[in-house]
């Protein structure tokens, strides 16, 4: 798989750069921090990693201009370590958030993780879903009614696709936070609720996000009644 590392510090990206070659990763870099956008479209990556310290323009920046043009899984990478900075990365529509220095380990392990939720589950649900009205598509990640459609994150499509096939069930939180990074280490129980209520959000430009209800101490449930 291909993986964009949007990422300055030469040396860095070099060591990154080899350390994921040993796993098979074609990794691609960035020779001009004022068009990102181009080297993104012409490498059409599967995966983009980007610092958020970056010339020209900050990684916000630049998660923003990607989210608006495609649903490519983002992680993204700081030494920074402001709260905010992973707040605002997960309402950007980032996957995951690393802090550094880390174990490159960890960075492996992140990014299987987020590969494999993005790919590897949604090969057998080429079927539509309905619910409250809604037509949800796993394979184009949209959710669609008559008053429009809107587009989510695998993240999000995750959460979702967890709550509607449970659908008047609680799921709990340390369920959803196990399904959706394989090992709870690495994940905050904030990046969870960060990615919640951007999916309601959304859902409420449809006018459904009331159906996913917050049970207070035990999770989320994703409410349809007949």
């Amino acid at each position: 798989m291909k993986i964009l590392l949007i990422e300055d510090d030469m040396t860095l990206f070099q060591e990154i750069s080899d350390r994921l070659a040993m796993w098979s990763y074609e990794v691609a870099g960035i020779p001009d921090f004022s068009n990102v956008m181009e080297q993104f479209a012409a490498v059409q990556p599967d995966l983009v990693i980007i610092d958020i310290q970056l010339p020209k323009f900050d990684g916000f920046h630049w998660c923003r201009m990607i989210r608006s043009h495609s649903n490519v899984p983002i992680l993204f990478l700081s030494s920074r370590d402001h709260p905010t900075d992973m707040v605002m990365s997960m309402q950007l529509g980032a996957d995951d958030f690393i802090q550094k220095p880390f174990h490159f380990d960890v960075l492996v392990a992140k990014i299987q993780a987020v590969l494999r939720r993005a790919y590897n589950y949604s090969t057998d649900s080429s079927m539509l879903k309905t619910w409250c009205g809604a037509t949800i598509d796993y394979d184009k990640s949209t959710v669609e009614n008559h008053l429009g459609t809107i587009e989510l994150t695998k993240n999000e499509l995750f959460i979702f696709r967890q709550l509607i096939e449970q659908k008047n069930k609680i799921v709990t939180r340390s369920e959803l936070i196990k399904r959706l990074w394989d090992d709870e280490r690495f994940v905050s129980d904030n990046t969870l609720t960060v990615n919640m209520n951007r999916l309601r959000k959304k859902l409420d430009e449809l006018e459904i996000g009331q159906h996913i209800e917050t049970k207070v101490g035990q999770g989320y449930m994703a409410v349809e009644y007949d």
